[in-house]
């Protein structure tokens, strides 16, 4: 059975979902890629998975860089999998390029290219926000892109990790 909840967060509400014992989502209410099958999901706001994502995300807001104490467990293609497992060793206040994580997956499969494009695909599929963090991936220009909660969040969350965006070359979103 698929369990979810509503927690507010200073960037806006946000739903969860779990399984299992396990966080299999995070979205923020109304982004790219929102479920749309969730007329079988039960509301269980007391959930210890909901208990525990709820004291991470208060100390991922208050600036803390903290390891989340909850198991993650994604729905996806084997190779969005790959591609969320990537973004999950981007450290904290960090960011990389799509093309980046191409050519580390490239690399690790054997291959001699991986579509740059590919990656942005399965990095915007990610449907864990913030943990599996998506949001430290730009352009390879340096620009803010892709981000199916929207760029004024992704860019509040490098913000809120210290990531000089101007030093990167990331433009202001005005």
């Amino acid at each position: 059975m698929l369990y979810t909840c509503t927690i507010d967060t200073p960037l806006g509400a946000m739903t969860a979902s779990a399984e299992k014992g396990a966080l299999t989502g995070l979205w923020f209410i109304g982004q790219k890629y929102y479920p749309s099958k969730t007329d079988r999901w039960v509301c269980e706001p007391d959930s210890t998975v909901f208990q525990a994502l709820r004291v991470w995300l208060a100390d991922y807001f208050s600036g803390r860089d903290s390891i989340p104490e909850l198991r993650l467990d994604p729905q996806g293609t084997t190779f969005q999998k790959a591609i969320w497992e990537i973004l999950l060793r981007i450290p904290y206040g960090q960011i990389t390029t799509y093309g980046q994580i191409a050519k580390e997956l490239a690399v690790g499969r054997g291959l001699s290219f991986m579509s740059a494009q590919a990656v942005g695909g399965a990095v915007g599929h990610n449907p864990i926000s913030i943990l599996i963090p998506c949001h430290r991936v730009v352009g390879s220009n340096g620009n803010l892109t892709g981000y199916a909660g929207g760029l004024e969040k992704k860019e509040a969350l490098l913000q809120l990790e210290h990531v000089d965006l101007i030093k990167v070359g990331l433009a202001k979103l005005g």
